[in-house]
């Protein structure tokens, strides 16, 4: 203490606890919702009959609820829980106002529960953890703004002048996330459910996957470091192994991570130096990411007895494991020939569950085992019903993981098999599916194991907080008075990292500086669309019916499962046709590129099949496809699309610069009437199908055979690329 502290008044405070205990009690509920959620889409995967015929319960809209629910409700609870914990003791300090936790932590969970109540009916932007709709961005956008409010009021507030490393890691959190959801959601409401974004085609991708990475960095990654900074030296008794590693490891990954986003668009319409600045900025990220696995492991050094019988440090350090092979393995996937194999299989599903089930999920585990004792102030109910979910969930994620490697893998080499005379060994891309079905089996059963696990826990949590003493008295603390916002302190000197630790807002600046630097350099050509989408492009704007069925097959959650993105290397135009083009996608709001191929690529299959082939796919996919794992859509042909509101998207749409006339826009439910009426009545001339013209599928219809028919872009393209290079003065 300094000698201006100790003439400083003391107070008696204590630490909000409560807040804590609540976030925690989330954390559990909403875990269980997901891993639950994630087990009926797998085991949907495996047999399509579990999709029930239900437009609630279909895998494309049951896949994006799983996604938020364990990334937002079970991954963001824990967050919260620990990044309140650990601040006041850090900071030496009870949370800045106790209101805003409240009002965060109510604010968090209807959020939640409003993403329950959406995804499943169909109420989705259809961009990758993105879904929800402009309402609820709203709401999220306020509710961060509070929960940034009050940790930013605590650090301002706090005892202690020195910012401990997880603190750095908290600022980067609050700070990117920020940034990238609200560059992210820029959007024009049409109703209260529906919106389009702002960008569109190549700007869209690239926005996209630069939020969807790095809220992969910034949600699922810093703060979950920040948390195992400060809950692994708590729990094993010893400082971090380096403090000069800790500085070397946060600004190198925060300068760094932000500009891998591309490497998920690699070989696509994307140009090619963005694509080639995400994979080379993807594998620096290996040295960085390692650094913080090499920091936290050796921060256990001495402990690993510990580690073999204390629940809390058993997890946290095979969390760190899974956060070093999920970091190689992530650089790894973003280079061109791996990406080739692996992107769009299941090889990438492998490398996510096993960040966020392994590291994520046990660095989870190991915090509440960690927390509800300590709340609570009792001893943990049982290390041996732990020791059970450990391991079983471990094999849990080692079953999955293995059997969507092997999947992925599969297919991948399956995909791109090309025999002596140039053509494709398995040209239908249901073989692939037939030949790694028993593999989502195993993928079922293995997160089955987990959520076993998770349950035991929940049992050994619960009987741990039955052993709490049941009249506890509030922990106090004496300190001084908070008559400043930081204490005075001596040691004004030292190294140059150590004085910017007491400097909050200057340190929180350099990160916003370090994240909003890259970020422009990757982004803001991009948003110059004509650089890739000449103004001469012959690609005509959708139909109001078109737009009406693409609206209907982003509402179904097609894109989970279908791309429409033909890459440019060999075995995806032998089997899909040209490659695609920039222009092609320019008045898609939002992209629809696809991340996942468990259906063959929708980006040509216009005018390939007939109306009445379409037809019978969505009522009964095997009746044309054998051996389809699609569900059935029996609801399009009984629900009735809603023409009236075509006119106010297409002024949406107009606004955002697709060239539709006043008259067009005018007249819009006319003109998808009309042509809703032109292709019902074509179906009922081949087969006795009548009274469609109103019914979605005819819509979705009218999409689908619009998709890939650019035949003026294309014969263009293909003159140019005939056209002789010139000749060289």
């Amino acid at each position: 203490m300094s000698k201006t502290e100790l003439h400083q008044p003391m107070e008696t405070f204590a630490y909000d606890d409560e807040i804590v205990k609540q976030f925690s009690l989330a954390t559990i509920i909403w875990g269980g919702v997901a891993f639950l959620v994630g087990i009926i889409c797998a085991l949907q995967l495996a047999d399509w009959h579990l999709n029930f015929g239900l437009s609630w319960l279909t895998f494309g809209r049951l896949r994006p609820l799983h996604t938020n629910a364990a990334i937002f409700a079970f991954g963001g609870n824990a967050i919260f829980a620990g990044i309140y914990y650990s601040t006041q003791r850090l900071c030496k300090a009870r949370l800045f106002n106790d209101t805003l936790s409240k009002i965060h932590f109510w604010g968090w969970q209807l959020i939640i529960v409003s993403a329950a109540l959406t995804l499943p009916f169909g109420i989705t932007q259809g961009k990758e953890y993105a879904e929800l709709e402009w309402p609820i961005d709203i709401a999220i956008t306020l509710i961060w703004v509070v929960f940034a409010i009050n940790f930013f009021g605590t650090l301002w507030r706090r005892r202690e002048k020195h910012m401990y490393v997880a603190l750095w890691f908290y600022i980067a959190t609050i700070v990117t996330v920020a940034v990238l959801h609200i560059v992210n959601s820029v959007e024009v409401p049409v109703s209260w459910y529906q919106s389009y974004p702002v960008y569109a085609g190549v700007q869209d991708a690239l926005v996209q996957w630069w939020y969807g990475h790095n809220a992969v960095a910034f949600f699922l990654t810093t703060p979950f470091l920040g948390l195992m900074y400060f809950f692994i030296p708590k729990a094993a008794n010893r400082p971090v192994y380096s403090y000069r590693l800790s500085i070397v490891h946060f600004w190198s990954l925060v300068f760094i991570y932000i500009w891998a986003g591309p490497h998920h668009l690699l070989y696509t319409a994307l140009p090619e130096w963005a694509q080639t600045l995400g994979m080379v900025f993807s594998v620096m990220l290996w040295a960085p990411s390692w650094g913080g696995m090499i920091n936290g492991l050796l921060t256990l050094r001495g402990s690993w007895d510990k580690v073999r019988t204390e629940p809390v440090l058993k997890f946290m350090a095979t969390s760190l494991t899974f956060y070093g092979m999920a970091t190689f393995e992530g650089p790894l996937l973003s280079i061109k020939s791996v990406s080739a194999l692996g992107h769009y299989t299941d090889w990438i599903i492998a490398h996510v569950h096993g960040g966020t089930l392994g590291w994520n999920g046990f660095l989870t585990f190991g915090m509440l085992y960690y927390l509800v004792p300590a709340l609570y102030k009792t001893e943990l109910y049982s290390k041996r019903l732990a020791n059970i979910h450990f391991w079983t969930s471990t094999i849990g994620i080692l079953l999955y993981i293995i059997s969507m490697w092997t999947s992925g893998i599969t297919q991948g080499l399956m995909l791109r098999a090309i025999d002596s005379t140039g053509k494709l060994v398995y040209p239908d891309f249901v073989e692939t599916i037939v030949r790694i079905a028993p593999l989502y089996w195993i993928r079922a059963f293995g997160g089955t194991l987990f959520l076993a696990g998770f349950l035991v826990m929940c049992y050994n949590l619960y009987k741990t907080w039955q052993l709490a003493p049941k009249n506890q008295k509030q922990d106090l603390y004496q300190a001084p008075a908070l008559s400043k916002a930081i204490p005075a302190d001596d040691n004004n000197s030292g190294p140059w990292h150590r004085r910017l630790e007491g400097l909050m807002p200057a340190f929180s600046i350099l990160v916003l500086l370090g994240i909003v630097l890259g970020s422009a350099i990757e982004i803001l050509p991009t948003l110059i669309v004509h650089t890739y989408a000449p103004a001469n492009s012959k690609v005509a704007p959708y139909t109001p019916l078109e737009l009406a069925g693409r609206d209907l097959y982003i509402n179904e959650g097609c894109y989970n499962c279908h791309s429409q993105m033909i890459r440019t290397l060999p075995e995806d135009v032998l089997r899909y046709g040209k490659a695609s083009l920039p222009e092609e996608s320019m008045y898609d709001h939002p992209f629809q590129w696809g991340s996942k191929r468990t259906g063959p690529d929708l980006a040509r299959v216009g005018g390939k099949y007939p109306d009445l082939w379409h037809y019978r796919h969505m009522l009964d996919p095997r009746s044309v496809t054998p051996n389809s794992i699609m569900p059935v859509y029996p609801w399009l042909f009984d629900d009735k699309t809603d023409f009236a509101i075509l006119t106010k998207k297409f002024s949406v749409m107009q606004s955002l610069g697709v060239p539709y006339t006043d008259d067009e826009v005018r007249t819009a439910p006319e003109t998808a009437r009309a042509q809703a009426m032109q292709i019902a009545q074509g179906l009922s001339a081949d087969s006795p199908i009548k009274g469609l013209e109103d019914k979605k599928i005819i819509a979705i219809i009218a999409y689908l055979q619009r998709l890939g028919k650019n035949p003026e872009l294309l014969n263009a393209a293909e003159k140019s690329e005939a056209q002789p290079a010139p000749e060289v003065q």
